[in-house]
């Protein structure tokens, strides 16, 4: 069987089955290893790929050639054909050479790490600025690496539509393209996306100049989008998959008085993510970057939510977001013992615990939200009758508390935003 029949056999299967693959150095902590292996796992299933078999190998520093070495790679070919596994994932990026010595040296079908998580976005990107931006990262990527095994026959047999694999989506044509047309390509969707992001900065700039900007943040699966749907009614997807949301998404949220804030909902980080992704994905993480408020969503389920927190603000200093004020958010309390949650409390005081599935300590939430975000205080208003477009205005930008029709005008008790007090100082009186 000729290679390309190969790849053809495989691609048209059901499901395609795959082991994982990593190294083990001596100074790394084999439950480090084991983690990311495990999300590795999780990764592969939102592409619909099986998982059937992991194998490690201790080595201090991966082969040049082949990144692992020839006896393993012996052995992992002899374990593909028992357990019926169609190809190898690395944990760790594999350069072209190692990838193409594989396959020409032991029959290996490859990939990794970086490229299950491009074709991960490539499949979940909705919006056009997304798919811009994912199809950018591809190219990024390179031409040798970027062989896209669940797609590159697209223009072979067709459409894959309806099958349960991977997705299907960039086109034998894209290992065609030599490196001038990518660069091509390059320019042109960067032209794109410059454009777009003209647009969307002007949509921005008009909401911040109406709106204070809260933007939910967090690692891939922490359950950001069911926090974002508990607060809003907004009815994001919500799926037990990393990266189930790609494309952000903005709503308004009323706090319980005078005008709403804007929230939005944004892709899940991850460690390890591809550099690619995150240049490409700049202009996405411009809802972080500008944002009043950071909402820092962590799974306190996860045994490793210390780390997944670093993994975060890792990010976020990457991007530029760093310095702006942050509301640490531990969701997923249900499944946690009550000691657990204590210690965590020890950990981290300031930190608010709820859980967005049960809707759990929502309303602190949102009172939270609204002393960072609103600044309010409570003042009594005198407004003359003759001023009746003053009181309108109390009306929506205040939380009314009390209201009482007197000789000399409305007697209003409302709860206002610092910000907004300038628009009836002359109005304040006492009770």
């Amino acid at each position: 069987m000729t290679s390309e029949e190969k790849l053809i056999e495989i691609t048209n299967k059901e499901t395609i089955k795959a082991i994982m693959v990593s190294l083990c150095r001596q100074k790394d902590k084999l439950q480090d290893i084991e983690d990311s292996m495990n999300e590795l796992e999780r990764l592969a299933d939102t592409a619909g790929v099986e998982i059937v078999g992991r194998f490690i190998q201790k080595r201090e520093n991966p082969k040049a050639a082949t990144y692992i070495g020839s006896g393993f790679a012996e052995m992992l070919k002899e374990e593909m054909e028992k357990l019926g596994a169609d190809i190898l994932i690395f944990d760790n990026e594999l350069t072209p050479s190692q990838g193409r010595n594989l396959k020409k040296d032991y029959e290996l079908e490859t990939t990794d790490r970086t490229e299950l998580i491009l074709d991960i976005f490539h499949s979940h990107a909705h919006t056009n600025e997304a798919k811009l931006q994912v199809k950018l990262a591809e190219l990024r990527y390179q031409l040798p690496r970027l062989k896209r095994l669940w797609t590159h026959l697209d223009s072979v047999r067709g459409s894959a539509s309806g099958s349960k694999g991977a997705s299907r989506g960039v086109g034998e044509t894209q290992l065609e393209l030599d490196k001038r047309k990518i660069r091509e390509e390059i320019r042109s969707i960067d032209e794109q996306l410059s454009k777009l992001n003209i647009q969307l900065d002007t949509q921005r700039k008009k909401r911040r100049e109406k709106y204070k900007l809260a933007c939910v943040v967090g690692y891939t699966n922490a359950g950001k989008s069911t926090l974002f749907n508990s607060l809003t009614d907004a009815g994001v997807l919500e799926e037990d998959k990393l990266f189930a949301t790609l494309d952000s998404t903005s709503k308004a949220l009323n706090l319980g008085y005078g005008e709403d804030v804007i929230i939005t909902d944004t892709v899940g980080f991850i460690a390890n993510l591809p550099h690619q992704l995150v240049a490409s994905f700049r202009a996405t993480l411009k809802e972080a970057i500008e944002a009043d408020l950071l909402i820092h969503v962590v799974d306190a389920s996860d045994t490793r939510y210390e780390q997944l927190i670093n993994e975060v603000n890792k990010v976020l200093a990457e991007i530029g977001a760093s310095e702006i004020p942050q509301i640490l958010v531990l969701n997923k309390i249900d499944l946690l013992p009550e000691v657990m949650i204590k210690m965590m409390h020890k950990k981290y005081p300031d930190a608010i615990y709820i859980s967005a599935k049960q809707k759990t300590n929502m309303d602190y939430l949102k009172i939270t939200l609204e002393e960072h975000l609103k600044q309010s205080v409570t003042f009594n208003l005198l407004i003359p009758y003759a001023d009746s477009a003053v009181e309108a205005l109390a009306h929506k930008k205040c939380e009314l508390i009390e209201k009482e029709y007197r000789d000399n005008g409305v007697f209003l008790q409302v709860r206002i935003n610092k910000e907004d007090m300038r628009l009836f100082e002359k109005y304040i009186v006492k009770a």
